[in-house]
């Protein structure tokens, strides 16, 4: 009685502590792709530029493209996220978990991005804070993803807080990929600091734009990449930066 006992509370105090996770990942929800969109809304960031970014996104949902993609990609959808980030103090999720499967489930969802205000205005630039908060999103939704990626859109430097390089070891361990939407109206070597300080994990890439207006063929070329795996054709003013050497 004592050996059934101890077995009993010692199964307690994994489900207390956390260490018997394994149990509660049972209840969430498979998917092909957990995918979080992460829209820089830091004070580089003009309305406009803000307004230009969420355009972009919501015509590359809406393209064909990425429906093919979707629907390519497996049977069990794809789970998508939107953030606004700026500094450590300062990062929202703006579109919920949703999962994605086909042409009318991403049509709506680029209806939502076109509601959608901006909820964070100004502030610094906090890449490293942002990975950690998507981090912390992936491990506490309801999903379980084949595989997890944090996609981050921005023009700047980190300015605040922990420096993106030193959380790679945490990206890698969680299995998550970080990959790089640099926009190059601010700073044209913004695509290589990306490359160099920002992305990690698994196939990691880094795509940039020239400016805001080219943002949505930027975006609909990495969407299509990111969910399905294989590049599609550039369209307009597009500059590909090349993976970090492994």
């Amino acid at each position: 009685m004592r050996g059934l006992a101890t077995i009993l509370v010692s199964c307690l105090l994994l489900a207390v502590t956390g260490a018997g996770r394994g149990l509660v990942a049972a209840g969430e929800k498979p998917v092909d792709l957990e995918l979080i969109l992460a829209v820089d809304t830091s004070s580089s960031v003009s309305q406009d530029e803000f307004e230009l970014q969420m355009r972009g996104l919501a015509e590359a949902f809406r393209n064909k493209a990425v429906a093919e993609a979707l629907e390519a990609s497996g049977d069990l959808g794809v789970a998508v996220a939107l953030i606004q980030w700026a500094d450590n103090r300062k990062q929202i999720i703006s579109i919920d978990w949703t999962v994605l499967r086909d042409a009318e489930q991403a049509t709506h969802f680029a209806d939502q991005i076109d509601a959608t205000p901006r909820f964070v205005i100004g502030g610094g630039t906090a890449i490293g804070g942002l990975i950690k908060y998507g981090l912390r999103q992936l491990e506490r939704n309801a999903f379980d993803g084949r595989r997890k990626v944090i996609d981050i859109s921005g023009d700047g430097r980190t300015n605040q807080g922990v420096h993106p390089q030193r959380l790679k070891d945490a990206v890698n361990a969680q299995g998550v990929t970080v990959n790089g939407m640099a926009i190059l109206n601010e700073d044209p070597a913004i695509g290589r600091y990306y490359r160099d300080f920002v992305i990690s994990g698994t196939g990691a890439f880094v795509m940039s734009a020239t400016n805001y207006e080219d943002f949505s063929a930027a975006m609909l070329e990495k969407l299509v990449k990111e969910i399905s795996g294989p590049p599609i054709a550039r369209r307009g003013p597009v500059k590909r930066v090349l993976p970090a050497p492994t």
